[in-house]
């Protein structure tokens, strides 16, 4: 089974979080570190797998765990396992902060995880510190080497932001030389509670696309489950460069994903205005038709894009809140 929306997009990818909460205070996410706001306790391992379980069902052989930062979580190499040893699941991802990167790594690929995306905003430790909030760059790089070491597929993702880390780029380009990594480049995006960082640190991506080309980069043809990320090749470089830009031009034309929040709430878009509940239909294994036929209706709703150009951004508060 493969989900099509009303504009003839297929979904075979969720982003799962599985913890709201994050040890880091990231400037553009949390610069005053995070703050409980959830009554409720994250989905059980248990709830995880029967979500896991219907979404396979439904035809998504991707899944990746995102947070907050889900290593924060004591149990997350057993969810990485269940979600893993799901049937139809071809493919498990995380996306984490990298401070425990190093120690789990081993665990997480017995586990199944297959790759992993690593935030590092800075290459420098007193600017890492500035705008993480966390003195801890050597660690975080240490963890990228040990997921590289075990076969990890291994991505690192830095946010842009002008006048902090936009005279990086050369730096960053350079770890692909070596080695099969990938650097991805986000555009900056708003939310709720980052309105004025977003006005004086936003910086088109763009800039870093005619970058790329002027030094002789290449962009390379899309495959089978990319998401929105434009990748770019060069001679003599192991690994690539990528560019996520949410305000180019048809940026949700290629929209493969769902995502669900660490309360099992739908969000049909990262910047939609409402979310929806299906925790209840997790609490026993006979609800799975249920869940899925709540998830095909919501579909309908999904919209065929976001609606950052006009200025709404939804009711996302922080990043944290649903990963990315």
């Amino acid at each position: 089974m493969t989900l099509v929306d009303g504009f003839g997009r297929s979904f075979h990818y969720l982003r799962l979080s599985v913890e709201d909460a994050c040890n880091f205070r990231c400037q553009y996410c949390l610069p005053h570190g995070y703050h409980k706001s959830e009554a409720d306790s994250p989905l059980s391992v248990a709830e995880i797998g029967r979500l896991a379980r219907a979404f396979a069902d439904l035809g998504f052989w991707k899944v990746r765990l995102t947070g907050g930062e889900p290593t924060v979580r004591r149990d997350i190499v057993e969810i990485a396992r269940t979600v893993a040893q799901t049937t139809g699941v071809r493919r498990v991802a995380l996306s984490t902060n990298g401070y425990r990167l190093a120690e789990l790594a081993p665990e997480l690929r017995a586990a199944g995880v297959a790759a992993v995306n690593v935030s590092v905003d800075s290459l420098d430790a007193a600017r890492f510190a500035e705008l993480t909030g966390q003195d801890s760059l050597q660690d975080v790089l240490a963890g990228i080497d040990r997921s590289l070491a075990l076969g990890l597929e291994t991505k690192i993702n830095a946010v842009l932001m002008k006048g902090l880390n936009d005279t990086e780029f050369g730096r960053f380009v350079e770890l692909a030389r070596e080695r099969p990594l990938s650097v991805r480049f986000i555009e900056l995006m708003p939310v709720a509670d980052n309105k004025e960082f977003f006005a004086a640190r936003h910086l088109k991506a763009e800039h870093l696309v005619s970058w790329l080309t002027e030094n002789g980069w290449k962009e390379r043809e899309r495959r089978e489950g990319d998401g929105p990320a434009r990748n770019f090749l060069k001679d003599g470089y192991n690994g690539s460069v990528g560019v996520i830009a949410p305000y180019a031009k048809d940026f949700c034309g290629s929209c493969n994903r769902l995502r669900v929040t660490s309360r099992g709430r739908l969000r049909l878009c990262l910047f939609s205005e409402a979310d929806h509940s299906l925790r209840s239909f997790l609490q026993d294994d006979a609800q799975a038709s249920e869940l899925q036929e709540r998830v095909k209706s919501l579909l309908g709703l999904k919209e065929v894009s976001h609606h950052l150009p006009e200025g709404k951004m939804g009711n996302t508060k922080h990043f944290a809140m649903m990963g990315g």
